[in-house]
């Protein structure tokens, strides 16, 4: 997580990835989870409310989130989309839906980089595929409360449309 290349943003994104897939895989509580994995952010100077926050957002709005997912991804079997590639695109979704102040294509850009890292090698285009989907259809919808510099479409309108 030390690399010196990587931006600060896509660490912590990597280890809120590495504490869903132990929520995932273990069954722990997430308490137990954010103080295993997230609590180094703490001591290291990471942005440990942004992780915490990402984190628990993704956790309590999963419900929804896969609803979502699942509807953009009716050609293959939820269950057996690789578990990376999951976590990644709840937690691409979750900020899409939950963080107003992150600009779209910098979460689904952040899913794709990390996705391309940690996943197989065609992951980081069935992310891109899917999240644009989404994004797509949120802006359609008028779902898409983005604030701030940067979260412009390409109009030149908020991103509210």
């Amino acid at each position: 997580m030390e690399e010196q290349n990587v931006p600060k943003r896509r660490q912590i994104r990597e280890r809120v990835m590495q504490a869903l897939y132990a929520l995932e895989i273990s069954k722990d509580a997430p308490q137990h989870i954010i103080d295993t994995v997230l609590t180094e952010l703490k001591e290291t100077g990471g942005d440990f409310d942004f992780a915490c926050s990402l984190f628990i957002q993704c956790v309590s709005h999963q419900a929804e989130i896969d609803k979502r997912l699942k509807g953009k991804t009716e050609h293959w079997e939820f269950h057996r989309i690789a578990l990376i590639d999951k976590i990644l695109l709840r937690m691409s979704l979750c900020e899409l839906l939950y963080f107003p102040d992150i600009p779209p294509k910098v979460s689904i850009n952040e899913a794709i980089e990390i996705a391309k890292d940690y996943s197989t090698e065609s992951s980081g285009t069935f992310v891109n595929g899917i999240m644009d989907a989404i994004l797509i259809e949120l802006k359609n919808e008028g779902s898409l409360n983005k604030t701030g510099r940067g979260l412009l479409d390409t109009q030149g309108k908020r991103s509210r449309s």
